[in-house]
């Protein structure tokens, strides 16, 4: 059924993040309704909507760096393809940041 998808560990641990985060995100919100409020982003926002737009930014971080890896090869006259974990950690930490400041 997956065989289409390439399962490496950055991938696998990429998906599980985010089934956890929806699983904690439901049980937070059931626990605690959540309260809209103003931060950096243009709109008034709550917990979900903040969620699913770091989501969509971790996606987009994770499209492009996957799309410009061979570009950075050429760039910085690297050996081989930087690690897909940098792409990871800059994914989650644009989650955090929309997650807290947003």
């Amino acid at each position: 059924m997956f065989a289409w998808m390439v399962w490496t560990t950055p991938v696998a641990v990429f998906f599980t993040c985010i089934a956890l985060m929806l699983a904690g995100m439901t049980l937070w919100e059931v626990k605690a309704p959540t309260i809209e409020r103003k931060g950096f982003l243009p709109m008034v926002t709550t917990r979900g909507d903040r969620l699913f737009i770091g989501l969509l930014g971790a996606a987009y971080i994770n499209l492009a760096f996957v799309g410009m890896a061979g570009r950075f090869v050429e760039w910085f006259s690297l050996e081989q393809e930087p690690s897909i974990w940098i792409a990871f950690v800059l994914s989650m930490g644009w989650l955090l940041l929309v997650m807290r400041k947003g």
